[in-house]
């Protein structure tokens, strides 16, 4: 896999697919748009954590 996305390269409103906890050991992926970034730092080991629409929670893998 490629480099993460850093947080400045992520904004509301942007589509990304992110892996939830429950997906981090299948590596299944969900496609949503941003609604809020919740990690503070510019990058992650394992991803900006971000909430989607609707509420699901995951670090963001690739941004769409």
């Amino acid at each position: 896999m490629g480099t993460l996305p850093k947080k400045s390269q992520i904004v509301a409103g942007s589509t990304v697919s992110i892996v939830t906890k429950e997906d981090q050991k299948n590596g299944h992926l969900t496609d949503g748009i941003v609604d809020e970034i919740l990690t503070n730092s510019e990058s992650h080991p394992h991803g900006i954590k971000v909430r989607l629409k609707g509420g699901k929670v995951g670090r963001v893998r690739i941004i769409q």
